[in-house]
C-alpha cells in the first residue's frame, strides 16, 4: 500500500504533465478516481485507479454569474431557508443541460440583489468583478416586479403610484406602473428599497398578497422555474 499523496501529483506523475495543468484538469471536473469525478487538486490517493477524461483542457476556470428564480419564504442569509441551499447542481435549469456545473462555480459568489423573504423572483449571483460593479450602482438599473394585489385603489392611486409619494420621509422618484389585470400591478423602478412597494400600495388602498422581480436591467428571468438557477449568457447584459 502506497502513502497517500495529493492528486495533482500522481495525475502530473501519470500524464505526464505539469503540476498546474493537472490542478487544471481536475478543477474542471475532467478526472476520476476509481470511477468518481474529483475536482480538488488536493484530494488525497493511493492505488485507485485515475482516468483523465478524452475531452479534458487544462483551462483556468473562469468566474460566472448565477441567476436564481428565488421562491417566496427563502432568505438571503444563512439557515435552513436560505436561498444558497437551491445553489446546487441538481437544480441547473433543464435548458442548460450542455453546462457542467462545477464546485468552483458556487465559491466566492456575491449577492447584490437581495429580495425581501416573501417575494420571489430573479436573483443574481456573480463571480465577475465587471458584474459586481455594474450590480454596486443597482439603483442606476431599472428593475420589474410583478405585484399581486386586493382592496380598493384610491382615486388617482394609480398616478399617485407613478409620482407623488414618500418613502421613510423622502419622495419617491417617478416611476411607471400600470395594471395587468383587475389585481396585478406592474412596477418598473429604479433603486428600489425592501418594503418599499408595500408601503407604496399600502398608502393607496391595496394590500399586497405577493411579489415577484421578473428582471433587473436588460435581464430576465424568463422561463426559470422556481428554485431554478441559470447561468448568465455571454450575450446577456445587465
Amino acid at each position: 500500500m502506497s502513502e497517500p499523496i495529493r492528486l495533482s501529483k500522481r495525475l502530473a506523475e501519470l500524464l505526464p504533465c505539469s503540476r498546474r495543468e493537472a490542478e487544471l484538469y481536475i478543477e474542471n471536473g475532467w478526472v476520476s478516481v476509481a470511477g468518481q469525478v474529483v475536482e480538488e487538486p488536493q484530494f488525497k490517493v493511493q492505488d485507485e485507479k485515475i482516468e483523465l477524461h478524452p475531452d479534458a483542457v487544462a483551462a483556468t476556470v473562469e468566474p460566472v454569474t448565477l441567476l436564481l428564480h428565488k421562491p417566496a419564504g427563502y432568505g438571503s442569509g444563512q439557515g435552513a431557508n436560505s436561498v444558497l441551499q437551491l445553489l446546487v447542481p441538481g437544480n441547473l435549469s433543464p435548458d442548460q443541460a450542455g453546462r457542467r456545473p462545477l464546485k468552483k462555480h458556487f465559491v466566492r459568489q456575491n449577492l447584490l440583489t437581495p429580495l425581501e423573504t416573501d417575494a420571489s423572483g430573479l436573483m443574481v449571483f456573480t463571480q465577475n468583478w465587471g458584474v459586481t460593479r455594474r450590480l454596486d450602482h443597482a439603483n442606476k438599473l431599472e428593475e420589474e416586479f410583478i405585484v399581486e394585489v386586493n382592496g380598493q385603489i384610491v382615486e388617482n392611486g394609480l398616478k399617485r403610484l407613478c409620482h407623488g409619494l414618500a418613502y421613510k420621509g423622502q419622495p419617491l422618484p417617478p416611476m411607471k406602473v400600470s395594471w395587468q389585470n383587475e389585481t396585478r400591478l406592474r412596477f418598473a423602478l429604479k433603486g428600489s428599497q425592501p418594503g418599499q412597494i408595500r408601503h407604496m400600495c399600502e398608502a393607496v388602498g391595496l394590500k399586497v398578497v405577493s411579489m415577484k422581480r421578473i428582471r433587473i436591467g436588460g435581464v430576465a428571468m424568463a422561463k426559470l422555474q422556481p428554485g431554478q438557477w441559470r447561468y448568465l449568457n455571454q450575450n446577456e447584459k445587465f
